[in-house]
């Protein structure tokens, strides 16, 4: 697939909502990265030029205790109802409290962002219809979610660090993105297909300041 020049975020919003469904009726859009790389507001962006389209965080769907092991829940509560075309079910993690909270519903929508690290691992990547990865150094990323969070999370984020460097090292996603995203002074860049590959910027938004994490 050819790389886009100067297109707008709405522009690959129109590229994202034309592919074919990947879930039953669902368009489901991965967007991975390292912690801290902007996934939560590319995400929000973009699910915004896609007229509102939900978006699957998988911090909520992650616990204290199973930082990469929600692949069952997901799928049970989320993906195999979504394929069978049927709302989803699911009860997403309370961080502060430390458990599951009351259940929320999500229908099968046309295009469905699902966004956190992990969103493109080896066990979501056949249902997807398009994988993205947000671009952002792993040191850069991770310094930005230790000064967003603060010192009273430091050692939280020492855990993770350990837990996400053994995830990607077993289970990558990077190599298998359709499309690489970045961030630049004007907004985002982003290449997909072989430019993708070769790490060659291609398209820019129009004036969208700089994601916070």
């Amino acid at each position: 697939m050819e790389s886009p020049s100067h297109q707008s975020l709405e522009s690959l919003a129109e590229e994202l909502a034309a592919l074919p469904p990947s879930l039953g009726p669902v368009r489901l859009i991965g967007i991975d990265g390292h912690a801290g790389s902007g996934k939560s507001t590319f995400a929000g962006r973009l699910a915004q030029s896609l007229g509102d389209a939900p978006v699957l965080h998988l911090d909520d769907v992650a616990t204290h205790e199973e930082l990469f092991g929600w692949e069952r829940r997901l799928r049970a509560q989320v993906l195999e109802p979504l394929a069978a075309g049927r709302p989803a079910h699911w009860t997403p993690y309370d961080w502060v409290e430390r458990r599951f909270g009351p259940a929320r519903v999500l229908e099968p929508a046309p295009v469905l962002l699902v966004e956190g690290v992990g969103a493109g691992r080896r066990a979501l990547r056949p249902h997807l219809a398009r994988l993205l990865w947000m671009e952002t150094p792993r040191a850069q990323s991770w310094g930005r979610g230790r000064d967003r969070d603060g010192r009273e999370l430091s050692a939280f984020w020492d855990g993770w660090e350990r837990a996400e460097r053994a995830h990607f090292s077993d289970d990558p996603s990077r190599p298998f993105a359709d499309t690489l995203v970045r961030q630049s002074g004007t907004g985002y860049e982003w290449s997909s297909g072989a430019d993708a590959t070769a790490g060659t910027p291609a398209s820019v938004t129009e004036g969208d300041e700089l994601p916070r994490a």
